[in-house]
């Protein structure tokens, strides 16, 4: 008998063993870099958009995994024939995470305010076409445009586009109140953010998590670490990519090599002498050797680019053989411009792990030629306010993960300081047109343009390196937007 309750016992200690493992409802995700603030919409740092889009914030429409447009807040709508009106049903039941319920008066404050003179969001292009929003009930919302845009609907799908309340906007940076199946609950500097499911969310019954910490771990040996001790439980964006094979060979994990929507460039401020000269900016061009850089810095993961387009895109023309690695070139180009003995730049790389490695690489691919590239290595706010904003660099190497994005270089006043009429009448021309076989013929001209005026040098598409315990399922396994969006995540058992 003895013997029998023995087994009796352990058999029930098994059982709730095995319940408790099946019960995981927690997630602690790694991120490279920590936001600098939790408001998509007050800034354009990826990391913002990678802790909430989806996640706490909602915007009418929402991208998918494979880049789809898909409901969101809103859950239908109907384009007027001649493209110039869209009218949204919005979703009944949706509450903000302060309990303040869901209407169209917050549509319409949103992007009223995202169109306002004092507008700090960073896509404002976004809503430029709108010339009006109208809320003829609770749950309509009729958004009139002052010309048709091919991709509206995928637009409004953007971080940048995601609703928020009049009542709670304001501090929506360190307090973030969304639509979300998460709700904000601390933020630790310098370690994570914390959600917790919220309760009260119109489809909460799908949403399997609850909770989840996002941990910020810039250097990529600490990261590996962390997984291994098990203090996480995935890392979306690994930023050691020698390591995948032992983790590969080791069945605790997943290996994920995905793709992004982001452009690795070495990017070129075009304002600044001798960089001011197509053909001192052309021979950087054939003084990189992508192949190089890519085995190098990120150990041969990554797409070889020539313009700033994804190679996922039906619309991408392969243009890396427009300036082929030839130092030769490279130096000649440099004589005829002036410059037979080089020159010094500085180059000043953000934190984000593959910038580091792959300026190494490019600065001494770049003294090859007699150009001094001085590295200088900055943390992620500085290189948002001293380079991004102020265009004080002359190099950098950063990786624009926003999708879609060749029209950033039809900005005039955007950190590259490329300044072409014809290139903005083109993006003017492919934002008016809703046939997508001409669209896609348009984005082919405008890759030709901008690699053709070498505006930078075009390096390779970020890969997206995840690991994650093999038992956690329902992470994205690639990037078609800004997001580490865990509202399909669980524990297997």
């Amino acid at each position: 008998m003895k013997g029998l309750r023995s087994l009796v016992v352990l058999g029930v200690a098994l059982a709730w063993s095995h319940a408790a493992v099946a019960q995981k409802d927690t997630l602690a995700l790694g991120m490279s870099v920590e936001p600098p603030h939790l408001d998509p919409t007050g800034g354009a740092a990826g990391s913002i958009r990678e802790v909430t889009y989806a996640n706490v914030y909602e915007g009418l429409t929402r991208i998918d995994r494979n880049g789809r447009v898909q409901p969101g807040l809103a859950e239908s709508w109907t384009r007027a024939d001649d493209g110039l009106a869209y009218t949204f049903r919005l979703r009944g039941g949706v509450k903000f995470h302060d309990g303040k319920d869901f209407s169209s008066a917050d549509v319409k404050f949103t992007f009223d305010r995202a169109m306002a003179s004092d507008s700090t969001n960073a896509q404002k292009w976004i809503f430029a076409p709108i010339a009006g929003v109208e809320t003829p009930d609770a749950r309509s919302v009729v958004i009139k445009l002052k010309y048709p845009v091919g991709n509206f609907l995928y637009n409004l799908g953007w971080g940048d586009a995601v609703i928020f309340a009049p009542e709670s906007a304001a501090n929506n940076k360190t307090n973030p109140v969304g639509t979300g199946p998460f709700k904000f609950e601390r933020w630790v500097r310098g370690d994570r953010v914390e959600l917790a499911k919220f309760d009260q969310y119109w489809n909460k019954d799908a949403i399997k998590l609850k909770r989840v910490s996002f941990r910020f771990i810039q250097d990529p040996s600490a990261q590996v670490s962390a997984l291994r001790a098990g203090d996480l439980d995935a890392f979306p964006s690994l930023g050691a990519p020698e390591t995948l094979d032992q983790f590969k060979a080791d069945k605790r994990y997943r290996v994920v090599v995905g793709a992004t929507e982001g452009e690795t460039i070495l990017a070129i401020n075009n304002t600044k002498s001798p960089l001011n000269d197509v053909r001192v900016r052309r021979a950087l061009a054939h003084a990189v050797d992508r192949k190089s850089v890519i085995d190098g810095a990120w150990s041969g993961y990554g797409t070889p680019i020539g313009s700033h387009f994804s190679p996922l895109h039906p619309a991408y023309v392969d243009l890396t053989g427009v300036y082929p690695y030839d130092p030769a070139k490279a130096k000649a180009l440099l004589s005829e411009a002036g410059y037979p003995n080089g020159f010094a730049l500085s180059m000043r790389l953000p934190p984000f792990p593959y910038a580091p490695r792959a300026g190494e690489i490019v600065a001494a691919q770049l003294a090859q030629v007699g150009i001094k590239a001085n590295i200088e290595l900055i943390q992620a706010p500085q290189w948002l306010t001293q380079v991004f904003r102020e265009r004080q660099y002359d190099l950098t190497i950063v990786s624009h993960t926003e999708p879609l994005d060749i029209n950033i270089y039809a900005r005039d006043d955007y950190y590259f300081g490329y300044v072409n009429p014809a290139f903005k009448d083109l993006i003017a021309r492919i934002d008016r047109t809703l046939d997508d076989g001409e669209r896609n013929r348009l984005y082919g001209e405008a890759q030709r343009m901008i690699a053709t005026d070498s505006v930078n040098v075009f390096l390779f598409q970020l890969p997206k390196l995840g690991v994650w315990n093999a038992d956690l399922d329902g992470l994205w396994e690639n990037s078609p937007i800004q997001a580490n969006d865990v509202t399909q995540a669980y524990w297997k058992r």
